[in-house]
């Protein structure tokens, strides 16, 4: 399929916590466990964490039983300001996507800009959904 079917999503959230604080989260290994690519019904059994470009990361999130993997490769890690990987669920498609967070300070925290590009059109209301979830969670983990 070309790119130029592919969908793109972004969303914008600010946070009260400082830009150092939250691109950090997206790097710990505890604490993204505890919400990056984690469900409200799943369990998170495995996180590992290279953050370096070309470092890999994998969560493992358990579902009713079914271990569902979600890799990537870091391409850019700047702290605090951007973070972009690759980005794919094995057990849904061996394709990769690639994602994009850029961290701006502000005066009472900070705002986060995520980009998610590749996304097959079918898949965009779901990726939204998604990362809202996942920022939800960041948000309540800081």
């Amino acid at each position: 399929m070309a790119d130029d079917t592919r969908a793109q999503v972004r969303m914008t959230r600010r946070f009260t916590a400082s830009a150092e604080r939250v691109f950090d989260a997206w790097l710990d290994p505890t604490t993204a466990g505890r919400w990056l690519f984690a469900t409200p019904t799943g369990e998170m059994v495995r996180v590992k964490i290279d953050a370096r470009v070309g470092g890999a990361f994998c969560f493992t999130d358990r579902r009713e039983g079914q271990d569902i993997d979600h890799i990537g490769r870091y391409e850019a890690v700047d702290r605090p300001r951007r973070l972009v990987f690759t980005f794919s669920v094995p057990h849904f498609s061996r394709e990769a996507t690639r994602v994009i967070i850029e961290i701006t300070a502000l005066s009472d925290g900070c705002e986060l800009t995520l980009v998610h590009e590749g996304v097959l059109p079918d898949f965009k209301e779901r990726t939204v959904s998604g990362w809202t979830m996942i920022l939800d969670g960041l948000a309540a983990s800081l």
